[in-house]
């Protein structure tokens, strides 16, 4: 593999997972603070439950079923053709964010508004709420950092079969 393809395979997969894990990083440290407060039964229940939906939601099916290997196959087509400016943004390349189909443009852009408003949702929750909300939110994140790091070895390095990239139709 030229220097380019790896360039552009290892920045890709380095930005999304470190995006990703900075994310778990600071949230968490919200979600931790759980344990300071007075928690009911019911605060246990909703933390639990919670967790459980986001886990399967957003870790399993968001991030495992569908971005991680979308991104990982988007990695692949572009270690195959390492253009300058994609491999410079090799990261936004594979979360679909530059240089995709309209329909991926338009999901990836949408999803991007949602978590913005649903993180100035989260900020005006009060205490045990905000733990909770963003414990789930680290459970899935965390869920998609390791698919996303776990496919783009499978794609990258083992070859396996590949997801459709959702390309622009002038690079097919």
């Amino acid at each position: 593999m030229q220097f380019a393809s790896l360039f552009a395979a290892l920045w890709g997969t380095f930005g999304v997972v470190s995006l990703l894990g900075y994310s778990v990083y600071r949230l968490s440290q919200v979600a931790v603070t759980f344990i300071d407060y007075p928690a009911t039964i019911w605060h246990w229940a909703a933390l639990i439950v919670w967790i459980i939906f986001m886990a399967y939601t957003e870790g399993y099916k968001g991030f495992q079923l569908a971005f991680a290997p979308r991104a990982a196959a988007r990695l692949h087509w572009l270690s195959q053709n390492p253009k300058p400016m994609l491999t410079l943004l090799a990261p936004l390349f594979a979360m679909g964010l530059i240089y995709a189909n309209h329909k991926r443009l338009f999901i990836s852009y949408l999803i991007i508004i949602m978590v913005v408003c649903f993180v100035a949702i989260a900020e005006t929750l009060l205490a045990p709420w905000r733990a909770i909300v963003d414990a789930g939110v680290v459970v899935g994140l965390l869920w998609g950092a390791i698919a996303t790091l776990l496919s783009a070895i499978k794609v990258l390095i083992l070859a396996a079969d590949r997801v459709d990239p959702e390309l622009p139709n002038r690079a097919l």
